[in-house]
């Protein structure tokens, strides 16, 4: 059960209460939250571990830790949304400055994870944060990771590793034979679109590794000074499933911005398309809609909607001409990784930037479920479409409240056979009036009377906020 409202279900109403049933079938450091009113950004989060049956882990380790990151606002979304949307305000706004949390609490106060010599330990990494990103390092030891958004890895050697929104991974690290020494871990959050400003951005937190009470701290300062620094790069990871790259049957181009409309608003887009929420549920349209569900039309003008065929393996190529940093989530499965570039453009991209090159996945391609889009670059993704209504959309909240969002309606036709929508899920829209058929205005065949006016295009500005 995957739960964006509007998109497979209608919102839980305050001082109400729904049940989601899961049946666990992957392992793996997950993470659950608000999907409405970007609820996210304000606090509805938590990470949600799923272990291993005993036996059949894929790796050893003596200890499991967790360590999850959040970047904390002293103001509520709504009104860091209201200064970036409102037509008459500057775009973009005034930077906000947050602060960074580990484990729900100051990063720099989170508790001590205690080494026990010679043991193994597997550290969860999981960025739950807004719109910032965590690198996390542990100098003096060597890390190994595992685990890329719940999907095993063969064991990847990396000194740092650069955690993007919704990201999520697991190191494994060999303790010392010795206790001589204590060590800090650090967690430096950063924002590519926030200028470095001393004490506010970035922001840099260090916990604590003991190894013994009575123990000084090692001086590893030089361990960020050595030429051979090495960041993680999630396309030189190989999955540990072993499987082949996916040959692509239907390919697919996104370009994705910002671009001023004739409301005065600076809004985000993919394919010049901002999204809107549907009147209809978009999984309850592909449900009720008989053969015309495997029309996009159906779906809205502004719900973004791509129709897939059950069965059909998609390569993805998203396009970034912005100078911002875009991590894409898919919802429902996880995607292989089979190459980077520079994202091809009528107009260069700073000097800065002309150095990106083609990166190509060897092997068995990591998959996993966000990639973090760098600016001026492109991402191809490969999935296999299954049936299910998912949504695809960049996890910076701002961005998808902006309307960086789409939609896969994967094999309706397959759904509507397989799928019985409980009852409950039902009621819950029923107490709301939102209607569950029709249309995504609750009309039938190509009726959209009652949803907003798709506005107008008047500038495409690029991705500056």
């Amino acid at each position: 059960m995957d739960g964006p409202a509007m998109i497979t279900q209608c919102g839980i109403l305050p001082g109400d209460n729904f049940t989601y049933y899961y049946t666990l079938e992957q392992a793996g450091s997950m993470w659950l939250h608000g999907h409405l009113a970007h609820e996210i950004s304000d606090g509805l989060r938590a990470a949600f571990i799923i272990r291993d049956k005993p036996g059949a882990e894929l790796y050893h380790y003596d200890k499991d830790y967790l360590l999850t990151f959040e970047d904390w606002f002293s103001t509520e979304f709504a009104d860091r949304m209201y200064h970036t949307i409102n037509p008459k305000e500057a775009f973009p706004p005034p930077k906000s400055y947050a602060y960074g949390l580990v484990n729900g609490v100051n990063g720099n106060i989170t508790q001590t994870l205690n080494f026990e010599p010679g043991k193994t330990y597997r550290i969860r990494l999981v960025n739950m944060g807004d719109i910032n990103s965590f690198q996390f390092s542990l100098p003096g030891h060597e890390m190994y990771v595992i685990e890329a958004d719940g999907e095993y890895s063969v064991p990847y050697f990396t000194d740092g590793i650069d955690i993007g929104p919704a990201q999520r991974y697991s190191v494994l690290i060999k303790a010392h034979n010795t206790d001589a020494f204590n060590y800090h871990f650090n967690a430096t959050m950063h924002a590519n679109f926030i200028s470095a400003s001393p004490g506010l951005s970035p922001r840099v937190y260090t916990g604590n590794i003991e190894y013994s009470a009575n123990a000084p701290y090692r001086d590893t300062r030089a361990f960020y000074e050595k030429p051979d620094f090495k960041w993680l790069n999630d396309i030189e990871m190989r999955s540990a499933s072993g499987h082949p790259a996916m040959v692509p049957n239907r390919k697919l181009y996104l370009e994705i911005g910002n671009n001023l409309y004739n409301t005065g608003q600076h809004l985000d887009h993919i394919n010049n398309i901002t999204f809107a929420m549907p009147n209809v549920p978009t999984l309850f349209t592909a449900l009720s809609m008989g053969s015309l569900a495997m029309d996009p039309r159906v779906y809205g003008p502004q719900t973004n909607a791509v129709v897939l065929k059950y069965g059909d393996v998609v390569e993805l190529t998203i396009n970034n001409f912005s100078n911002l940093l875009h991590p894409f989530h898919r919802h429902g499965g996880t995607f292989q990784i089979t190459e980077y570039g520079p994202a091809g453009s009528s107009t260069p991209a700073p000097e800065s930037f002309q150095n990106i090159t083609v990166q190509k996945s060897k092997g068995s391609p990591m998959r996993r479920d966000t990639i973090s889009l760098t600016e001026f670059s492109y991402v191809k993704i490969v999935f296999q479409a299954t049936a299910a209504v998912n949504f695809f959309h960049c996890h910076n909240s701002i961005h998808s409240a902006m309307g960086m969002d789409m939609v896969f309606i994967e094999g309706p036709d397959v759904l509507q056979k397989t799928l019985q929508i409980p009852n409950a899920m039902y009621e819950m829209c029923h107490k709301q009036g939102i209607p569950t058929t029709g249309n995504a205005a609750g009309n039938m065949g190509f009726d959209f009377t009652g949803l907003p006016n798709v506005p107008n295009i008047v500038k495409q500005t690029g991705d500056n906020q």
